[in-house]
């Protein structure tokens, strides 16, 4: 199979991104995708990269066989792509992980089925103006995301790394700032959507990223992040999810199979070679 240069990736999937947004105006809905002359059409919600550029691999090269049709439309942002889903303007959305997702349902109601993990983006470190943890400075200001599950995931990097101790017996997906122990360095935490965050780098010491929007800012996660999670056996594998009522939907359950398949891994260790995105299966 042939590589994708990154750059060139990126231009064709912004490309069929809006062109596929287009190709089926009203398919899916709360019913679930249905086969119309032999193609499911699937309405799929998913971040800009790696999600929507591996939907878009799954579109070029294995979708038409498989008989379907894959009508995508990026969210920048981790709240709505769930409340759409929820809602019925989305069939599926490829962007979270199980945690996330728990957090969701909990607060939100939601009923949601998820499939198994496709891929992890091991959350990092990031800064402008330090190369390691020996660097930080007495009172130095770190950047966090604001939503629960990736502060609770970002500080449980910190504490891994011995930046931070987090009170014994607090279960380090759900920590808080609230839950440090130990903060040898005095250190400040502000709070931020988790988009905002690679944005504003030069506005902190360093800022904990998530993997997609460290792929979005052109951040190269094995050579630029500080400290960075590891992607083996990672609790924080990228899933794709669907309504609990159409979990058995052919269509839905075909492409979870694509997104397993041995060209989507291919394509994966391939594209992601700065470590932005690494296999889960």
């Amino acid at each position: 199979m042939t590589a994708f240069p990154r750059r060139t990736l990126f231009a064709v999937s912004g490309a069929g991104l809006g062109a596929l947004a287009l190709a089926a105006c009203g398919a899916g809905g709360p019913e679930g995708p249905e086969e119309v002359d032999g193609v499911t059409t699937i309405e799929v919600g998913a971040s800009p990269a790696p999600h929507a550029e591996i939907l878009q691999f799954v579109q070029d090269n294995l979708a038409a066989d498989a008989g379907l049709e894959l009508s995508m439309t990026p969210y920048q942002d981790y709240q709505i792509p769930n409340q759409a889903l929820n809602d019925g303007d989305l069939d599926a959305n490829f962007y979270q992980t199980p945690n996330f997702l728990e957090s969701q349902e909990e607060e939100k109601g939601y009923d949601f089925h998820a499939f198994e993990g496709v891929h992890v983006e091991p959350m990092g470190l990031y800064s402008e103006s330090i190369t390691s943890l020996d660097e930080l400075a007495d009172g130095d200001e770190i950047a966090i995301a604001s939503d629960p599950a990736n502060r609770g995931r970002g500080l449980s990097l910190l504490s891994d790394n011995g930046v931070i101790t987090l009170a014994e017996g607090v279960d380090p997906v759900e920590a808080a700032t609230s839950d440090i122990e130990d903060n040898p360095k005095n250190l400040e935490f502000t709070e931020l959507e988790a988009a905002q965050i690679p944005r504003t780098l030069s506005d902190f010491a360093a800022g904990v990223v998530n993997g997609n929007y460290a792929l979005e800012a052109g951040l190269k996660p094995a050579e630029e992040a500080i400290v960075l999670e590891k992607g083996e056996d990672s609790p924080y594998s990228n899933m794709l999810v669907c309504r609990e009522a159409d979990k058995d939907n052919p269509g839905i359950v075909k492409l979870d199979e694509l997104l397993h398949s041995d060209e989507v891994r291919t394509f994966i260790e391939e594209t992601y070679t700065d470590g932005a995105a690494i296999p889960a299966f």
